[in-house]
């Protein structure tokens, strides 16, 4: 049985025959079905165990329709990513396209065929799985991303007790070679150099060009 077969599914219509309907149709398939039927119950339903799916009715009588159900679903953070399917015998394209507006995915009209139904679910539930799977994987990724980062700062930055030699001033690396600090840093850092001469090594060099 696959992950989409085990799939919680949240059935909002005021009509119990519908409901009952849509729930042996859905259950048969492996799928785990809530009933509600009202869409201010179907919100805490949602906080409280988020589906996988939402079908949902339009037209509801506790004063809250389908398309204010779905627009304050798509509010809640924990909810806002499950996909919503409308299923209603609204069959104008006016109603359709306010669905989608309001964060439908999907619009099925009643009367419904069955494997319409259930083709629509199928294909919605493997889409919101792959997209779910495809965010934990990027935030895997984000952080492997950001381990590899830091370790290359740390590789990057000089560390511990450097031997020096107190006459040259080379730097022995961890092969035991001998280098001039410019050299090392280069290979061992980010940073790159511009030479110039200091004014004491000026005076030493050009002591022409320094006379009172």
């Amino acid at each position: 049985m696959s992950n989409a077969d085990q799939a919680n599914i949240l059935i909002v219509d005021d009509e119990p025959n519908n409901l009952s309907i849509l729930r042996q149709l859905l259950t048969t398939r492996g799928y785990k079905v809530r009933p509600i039927i009202s869409g201010k119950l179907a919100l805490k339903a949602a906080e409280t165990l988020v589906p996988d799916l939402i079908l949902l009715d339009i037209m509801m009588p506790d004063g809250m329709d389908g398309f204010e159900v779905c627009a304050a679903l798509k509010k809640i953070a924990r909810v806002k990513d499950v996909p919503v399917i409308f299923l209603s015998a609204l069959d104008d394209t006016e109603n359709k396209i306010r669905a989608f507006e309001c964060g439908g995915v999907d619009y099925i009209t009643k009367p419904f065929e069955q494997a319409e139904v259930l083709t629509r679910v199928r294909t919605h539930l493997e889409l919101h799985h792959t997209r779910r799977d495809l965010a934990k994987k990027n935030l895997r990724l984000e952080k492997v991303n950001r381990e590899l980062e830091q370790a290359l700062a740390e590789i990057k930055t000089l560390q511990g007790i450097l031997p020096i030699c107190c006459h040259c001033k080379k730097i022995r690396d961890d092969k035991g070679y001998w280098n001039r600090i410019d050299q090392y840093l280069t290979d061992h850092t980010d940073a790159r150099f511009s030479h110039g001469l200091c004014p004491d090594c000026s005076r030493e060099l050009y002591p022409d060009y320094h006379k009172d």
